[in-house]
């Protein structure tokens, strides 16, 4: 049995194994498919991440990049979520290429920029959501390999990259959204990135405790910045964007754990038919009606992480029943047109699938 596979509180474990041997053919989720009473068969759950993996897999670079198709832009945050999804798929040999890739792209002061093409950099934006998510994705491949010597070699990388982050936070503790080359920092701190910041932060803190490395001053900084979070609302976006009304500034506290049980629940309850459209799945936005299979995807890895059980298996089946005749997913949908909302598909969206299985096949 891998070392992994063995009941565990943390939930970033409990989303890695399962799907791992979901795709190398084992019966692992057949009791939670029973239970949750899911359309799609245990197989065809295995088939269906493979070929999102697969189709990943076909559209990353030889260098490792993982750009959201061929000819696309790769930026640092959707990279390393499809590596995630290459992990979570038993993909750990490309996922560590992706991972390689990051940290050759990485900036000297520890970032990386907004966005590339074929490993150029397309402007000089240092987001902070992008570059501390790379503690992330090296964690969840810890998880899934168990390889401490990969964790040791990426070390360097991880903690530049968090310190990054924290050089720009606040005296109030919110971490504003970027910086560029010259040092002038973004005027606004977005909620949904430093939820995302958080998550990483304390990921970034476990490798380190794996590693027998004591960082205190990273504790206390995420202590810093979930207190702005869950007790000063007025210190993210600003700048009179009206972020309220997209989907993921509604689930992101959830997703990344700053919020959690039953006041978890209540949140996600609260706004629940302002972005669900029933049938299809989540809005992007409450005034919009296009749904997102990420945004759908993400959510229901919330959900799952709640014991929303049944409402992320409904989610999961409106999705599924999205897919081409090739088997692959568009990004969203327009109602009540019902067309694709852009028609081409994105690494990223296959990334979200997959990792949402992996969370309801755990659930």
């Amino acid at each position: 049995m891998h070392p992994l596979c063995r009941p565990h509180v943390d939930n970033t474990v409990r989303l890695c194994y399962p799907i791992t041997r979901l795709a190398r053919g084992t019966d692992v989720t057949y009791a939670s498919y029973m239970e949750l009473k899911l359309k799609e068969t245990p197989e065809n759950l295995r088939d269906l991440v493979n070929s999102q993996a697969d189709f990943i897999i076909d559209n990353q670079l030889p260098s490792g990049a993982i750009p959201w198709y061929r000819g696309g832009v790769t930026d640092p945050w959707d990279h390393v979520e499809g590596a995630i999804a290459l992990d979570l798929a038993g993909r750990c040999t490309e996922a560590a290429v992706a991972y390689a890739w990051s940290r050759t792209m990485q900036n000297p002061d520890g970032s990386w920029y907004h966005s590339y093409q074929d490993d150029r950099a397309l402007n000089s934006i240092k987001d902070t959501n992008f570059t501390s998510y790379f503690a992330t994705g090296i964690w969840f491949h810890y998880l899934a390999t168990g390889d401490r010597d990969f964790l040791s070699g990426m070390w360097p990388s991880v903690s530049n990259a968090i310190d990054f982050t924290l050089s720009l936070q606040q005296p109030a503790g919110e971490i504003p959204w970027a910086c560029n080359d010259e040092g002038v920092v973004w005027p606004n701190a977005i909620l949904t990135s430093d939820c995302c910041i958080w998550h990483s932060i304390r990921n970034a803190i476990k490798i380190a405790g794996v590693l027998g490395i004591d960082k205190p001053d990273w504790d206390n900084a995420s202590v810093r910045l979930l207190e702005a979070i869950r007790k000063r609302p007025e210190l993210f976006d600003r700048m009179g964007e009206n972020r309220r009304r997209y989907a993921m500034n509604w689930f992101y506290p959830v997703l990344t754990g700053v919020v959690t049980g039953e006041e978890a629940r209540e949140h996600i309850n609260r706004e629940w038919a302002d972005f669900i459209i029933e049938g299809w799945g989540c809005r992007v936005a409450a005034d919009e009606d296009v749904t997102a299979v990420a945004e759908t995807g993400e959510l229901i890895i919330a959900l799952c992480l709640i014991g929303e059980h049944e409402k992320a298996g409904l989610l999961l089946d409106w999705t599924l029943r999205l897919r081409d005749s090739e088997g692959g997913f568009c990004r969203g949908i327009k109602l009540p047109q019902e067309e694709a909302c852009p028609p081409e598909r994105a690494t990223w969206t296959s990334a979200a699938l997959i990792l949402a299985i992996a969370a309801m096949c755990r659930a």
